[in-house]
């Protein structure tokens, strides 16, 4: 099986973060401390949190962290 995640998963998870950061950010990388800092800064603005859910799916390719 293919570790690429489709580019149609990640504009889903763009469209999501417009509306809720943290979600979009749960979905790419799990319970790490991006969800948390993402959950910072949406409560700081929601600008912040969702320039932040942007940036960690562009940086992940991965939809979840690989286990050891």
């Amino acid at each position: 099986m293919s570790d690429n995640v489709s580019s149609n998963w990640n504009v889903f998870l763009y469209l999501l973060a417009i509306l809720l950061p943290p979600v979009s950010v749960f979905m790419k990388r799990g319970l790490l401390a991006d969800f948390w800092i993402n959950i910072c800064l949406t409560i700081l603005g929601w600008i912040p949190g969702v320039l932040h859910a942007w940036y960690i799916i562009s940086r992940h390719e991965h939809t979840k962290p690989k286990a050891n």
